[in-house]
């Protein structure tokens, strides 16, 4: 379902063309089925007090045990993408027992193509949990940043654990996954509701024979730490960072441990430690809700919206649609799959929410909306389904979403522990969002039957001595609302906030040139913005 911390790769700066979440970028979320979140299971956790827990710094020494890690000298090769390196770099499987094991995690560079005086690396990260990072690189910001970045900084990528090309979670095969991915998220009776629960368990289950060992050591936390052995690796002092969606839990969690060591830190998408995985999914499905109606207001102008026309109001258009779900729940429509799928119910929403993303989808999603209710195609709604979970044209899946929940449900407690608890709670998140709260809820029972128990709870973010921080929120963002980027400053002893007033999911790249500017001001001179700037 949605992205609990960004899941997919978010589509960097500098060129206003960006690309609708397609295998290698951005995932700021993951899908129906797979709704991310994790914290306690029942609605008091809306009225819970603040969270006290502060994340605690590690020493500033590297422990003997560690230096070995700490020592590596990389081995750089061509990987088949003219201007970018490839190497490995090992990590301990579990800190607390550094000869127990390790973990081989794979990196990517394009080196700073000058003039100008090099300022050192800069990493990163495009969200998920999940989402490629040198896929991100290689596809899109070692091209696509602001020439004067690539000029003096060396850009760099490294899949966390468990992703991609780093040791991957796997889950169940591309069939089973098919399956999965079309399981009914609205149950309309007991008979449903087991067949959902029943996916839950198999996902699971799947996750947990296929990867037993790696599966307790994916946490944000520990790829935290592996940047850390990164950037000693390459020669850096501090971290430098530009991290999306997810990609700021993890860019914050470093903070966390290591604040002596941050260098020039962008946190774009902001995520919130402090909250519950109950309270993030019901965020998001608000954001989601935000994200729709900003949409249904520019459909209702174009000549070309199936959902209404000029003074329809945004109700009706919400009514239109969920009326569409339900007749596809009921009654499926062709697609043109080459391997048989039709469009359903869920496959469709999931379809509409990628396109929440970025507004440069939303004419696509009125063509497609267009063929699926007026011509009975389903053929463009399965193409925005399939490359929010990253299925290609051979029906084959990277292993975004079984990265994803394998990251959340190991850093939080679920959002849901039974059926009973979603159903307690299916009215308040209809009242969130009219149009997907139903859906969203059920797919928030996912971490409920995790095979390997979460080793965190919500905390706060301090990193008291770091150097300034700059933090990023879009004010319509429909994964990570604009209020967990304020919460994230206020925490944050260095943070500088960065308001972007528009829609979609991230700002940086996004056709401001006042974010922009900002931005690429701070990484050059290191000059952050003063707290508070707003941009349009």
């Amino acid at each position: 379902m949605h992205i609990r911390r960004a899941l997919r790769p978010n589509h960097p700066p500098s060129s206003r063309v960006r690309r609708t979440r397609k295998g290698g970028t951005l995932l700021a979320a993951a899908a129906l089925l797979l709704a991310s979140a994790c914290s306690s299971g029942d609605e008091s956790h809306r009225t819970a007090p603040a969270v006290q827990a502060v994340l605690a710094p590690l020493p500033s020494s590297t422990p003997s045990a560690l230096s070995p890690y700490y020592g590596q000298k990389p081995t750089w090769r061509s990987c088949g993408v003219p201007g970018f390196e490839c190497a490995t770099m090992k990590a301990p499987l579990d800190y607390e027992r550094p000869g127990a094991g390790d973990v081989r995690l794979a990196v990517a560079r394009k080196k700073a193509t000058g003039p100008g005086k090099r300022l050192g690396s800069l990493l990163v990260n495009p969200g998920g949990p999940g989402g490629s990072a040198i896929a991100f690189l290689q596809q899109f910001a070692g091209a696509g940043y602001p020439a004067q970045v690539r000029a003096r900084y060396d850009m760099v990528a490294m899949d966390p654990r468990g992703v991609a090309r780093s040791e991957p979670v796997q889950c169940l095969d591309d069939r089973a996954m098919d399956t999965h991915t079309q399981t009914d998220v609205t149950p309309d009776d007991r008979r449903e509701t087991d067949a959902l629960v029943d996916a839950h368990r198999k996902f699971a289950e799947g996750c947990g024979a296929r990867a037993p060992r790696l599966l307790r050591h994916v946490s944000t936390a520990e790829a935290a730490r592996d940047m850390d052995i990164l950037r000693a690796v390459l020669g850096d002092s501090r971290l430098n960072y530009v991290g999306a969606s997810y990609g700021t839990f993890l860019g914050a969690t470093y903070a966390g441990l290591f604040p002596g060591r941050v260098g020039r830190l962008v946190l774009d998408g902001a995520m919130d430690p402090a909250l519950s995985s109950y309270r993030m999914n019901l965020d998001q499905t608000a954001g989601f809700e935000t994200a729709f109606q900003s949409f249904a207001k520019d459909c209702v102008r174009q000549s070309d919206c199936p959902l209404g026309g000029r003074g329809t109001t945004l109700r009706q258009v919400g009514d239109r649609l969920a009326a569409f779900f339900r007749k596809l729940d009921a009654h499926p429509i062709p697609a043109g799959d080459a391997d048989g799928r039709r469009l359903g119910e869920t496959l469709a929403t999931t379809g509409v929410i990628a396109a929440m993303y970025d507004k440069s989808a939303w004419p696509r999603l009125r063509e497609a909306l267009t063929s699926a209710m007026k011509e009975n195609n389903g053929a463009g709604l399965l193409v925005l389904s399939d490359s929010y979970y990253e299925r290609d044209a051979d029906g084959r899946y990277s292993n975004l979403m079984y990265a994803n929940a394998a990251v959340n449900c190991l850093d939080l407690p679920p959002a849901f522990a039974t059926r009973e608890q979603v159903e307690k709670s299916l009215p308040t998140f209809e009242k969130a969002s009219p149009v997907f709260g139903r859906g969203l809820a059920w797919a928030s029972l996912n971490c409920a039957y995790w095979p390997v128990k979460p080793i965190a709870e919500p905390h706060r973010i301090e990193a008291r001595g770091a150097a300034p921080i700059v933090v990023v929120g879009t004010t319509r963002d429909p994964a990570t609302p604009y209020r967990w980027a304020q919460s994230l400053s206020r925490q944050l002893s260095s943070a500088r906030l960065l308001t972007y007033d528009g829609d979609g999911h991230t700002a940086y790249g996004r056709g401001s040139s006042c974010v922009d500017s900002a931005i690429n001001t701070y990484l050059l001179d290191g000059t952050p913005p003063p707290n508070g700037k707003r941009c349009a």
